[in-house]
């Protein structure tokens, strides 16, 4: 699969899910992929559960994971 931009597919927005990032054009949380994932379930398996998702938006929430655990912050 060739690499993903995830801010074309996760989307924040404090009228929907109060602001929690979701995939863009649902309200199915970043967070609720993540954890379908560390269960341990395919990207098969979640696409079963979630029919209108596709396989990009998926690596999408991995992508925006990693991100996340690159974020620096300076101790003071």
């Amino acid at each position: 699969m060739k690499p993903i931009n995830w801010r074309e597919y996760i989307v924040s927005s404090l009228d929907v899910l109060r602001g929690k990032p979701r995939i863009k054009g649902t309200r199915i949380p970043v967070s609720l992929i993540l954890g379908y994932l560390a269960a341990g379930n395919t990207h098969d398996q979640i696409l079963q559960e979630f029919p209108d998702l596709q396989k990009e938006q998926i690596a999408a929430c991995l992508d925006y994971a990693r991100d996340l655990a690159d974020f620096e912050t300076v101790a003071s």
